[in-house]
């Protein structure tokens, strides 16, 4: 009998069971608006879709349970937007409500129905929108199911923040309490480390403690805060992990707050893009609100706003001012400034080579080909233009289907709607189409015809034909354009 002494692998550890709750409950009355706080926008995204995007990276390193969303002031509009299409596809979501909010331990406690005995519970906000999955998962390595692990963070001026203290001076000591600002001693209001807010609890012994929270204190509320104590107390080891990233544990409770996060993330953004390559004119002046792919060699104008999926192929420049939305731009394509394009379903399609703008309008379903060319004030809505067509000047083009190499001119429009249905209107390759022209689909234009300025064409045309349909000119000679009637002056 032959016995196999080679190394049994050794199986990987088993991932620790992981729930989320984050708070979105609070009115954030200092916003001065209507809108539930936690649904202010960040890069065009609800704060609270951020952080729930945050949550949807931690599956991949976790066995993500349940992950329950606190609501509380404007929970309905708050629930419909996670329920939206805008809303997490992938999470194993509950919502659990908070009314009336009687602090931040009460939230939590309105969750414990919803969570499981076992593994590590994480409590996120929803208005600290910028937190990352690393720093989320590195909470939760500290946690382990048996540690409470606090995200602490050294401010400058941590004034009116609960203050970390520890067992001795050094850093890495175990936390014995969190002593709000107001309560803290002069030496204890000397130290930086602050709490942010965001922990991680084994799960059985964090629904336990607050069940046992008190309010009995100035406010009447329920402070989470509060559990700290009772760990110590209790000998469970309390662990503070500190970030240096003060951008990631930032909240939000007034509109200059939220433009003062707004504008970090964004040069965080620009300065990633410019590490791989990306000219910016001016980081400053860069806005991305969706997801941007660059090719090499790309080139940004000042005041750009890349929002949904945008891609820009190699050598793509993008002219100053422009917004581009939902688009695949190819190889060696110029954007001329002040383009709008907004592909939003089914999106638009920019071939190589090809020259939009200024001033132009890219709309959904419009799918341009090799080095056409699209100018000034021309709008294209689902659309197709094959290699080398052109509509230089003041012109529509909607629903339509346009051959290789066609011209098509200024002015121009393609009437495609009757009150009632859209049509298509077909101009095949090589085609002119002259000034002011209507075409009233549904139509189709034969191959290397001309169509005469300023006619209004309601029939198909035969291939290499010249249509015209405007009126024959007539001028009358010694014509007197009329003139106003003098008035007449009474006498007083």
């Amino acid at each position: 009998m032959n016995q196999d002494n080679s190394p049994k692998p050794v199986p990987a550890p088993k991932a620790v069971p992981v729930s989320v709750v984050v708070m979105a409950a609070g009115k954030g009355t200092r916003m001065k608006s209507e809108r539930p706080k936690v649904l202010h926008r960040i890069a065009g995204r609800a704060m609270l879709s951020h952080v729930l995007g945050t949550v949807e990276q931690l599956t991949a390193a976790n066995d993500l349970q349940k992950v329950v969303v606190i609501t509380g002031h404007g929970a309905e509009v708050v629930e419909a937007h996670l329920a939206s299409p805008n809303g997490p596809a992938n999470l194993p979501l509950e919502f659990a409500r908070q009314m009336p909010q009687l602090g931040t331990g009460h939230a939590v406690q309105q969750a414990v129905p919803y969570l499981p005995d076992d593994g590590v519970v994480v409590i996120l906000n929803g208005d600290v929108p910028l937190i990352q999955a690393d720093t989320v998962q590195a909470l939760i390595q500290a946690s382990a199911g048996q540690h409470l692990a606090l995200l602490t963070v050294q401010l400058a001026d941590p004034t009116g923040y609960g203050r970390i203290v520890r067992q001795g001076a050094a850093a890495q000591g175990a936390v014995l309490a969190i002593v709000e600002h107001k309560d803290a001693t002069p030496e204890q209001r000397a130290i930086q480390e602050i709490y942010t807010g965001i922990m991680a609890a084994p799960a059985k012994w964090l629904k336990k403690a607050v069940s046992q929270l008190q309010n009995s204190n100035s406010q009447g509320e329920f402070y989470l805060t509060d559990i700290v104590a009772m760990a110590v107390a209790e000998g469970l080891p309390v662990v503070g992990q500190i970030t240096t990233d003060e951008v990631q544990v930032a909240g939000v409770n007034s509109p200059v707050q939220l433009a003062e996060l707004e504008r970090a993330f964004q040069q965080r953004q620009a300065a990633a893009f410019m590490e791989a390559g990306v000219r910016l004119a001016d980081p400053a002046r860069f806005d991305v609100r969706g997801q941007l792919q660059c090719g090499s060699d790309v080139e940004v104008d000042v005041n750009c706003i890349f929002d949904g999926q945008v891609r820009l192929g190699n050598r793509v420049r993008i002219g100053a001012n422009c917004f581009i939305a939902n688009v695949q731009i190819a190889d060696d394509a110029v954007i001329h400034p002040f383009t709008h394009i907004d592909g939003e379903k089914p999106g638009v399609v920019v071939g190589e080579g090809a020259l939009i703008g200024p001033f132009a309008r890219l709309r959904p379903g419009a799918v341009l080909g090799a080095e056409v060319h699209i100018g000034n004030f021309v709008e294209v809505k689902n659309s197709t233009l094959a290699q080398g067509a052109k509509a230089n000047h003041l012109a529509y083009l909607g629903d339509a289907t346009v051959g290789e190499r066609v011209n098509y001119g200024a002015g121009s429009i393609t009437a495609n709607y009757d009150g009632a249905n859209k049509h298509r209107t077909v101009i095949e390759a090589d085609v002119h189409v002259g000034s002011n022209s209507v075409l009233v689909a549904p139509i189709t234009l034969g191959a290397g015809g001309t169509v005469g300025a300023g006619s209004v064409v309601s029939k198909d045309t035969p291939a290499g034909a010249l249509t015209v349909t405007r009126a024959r000119q007539t001028s009358l000679v010694n014509w007197t354009r009329p003139a106003k009637a003098t008035p007449v002056k009474t006498k007083k």
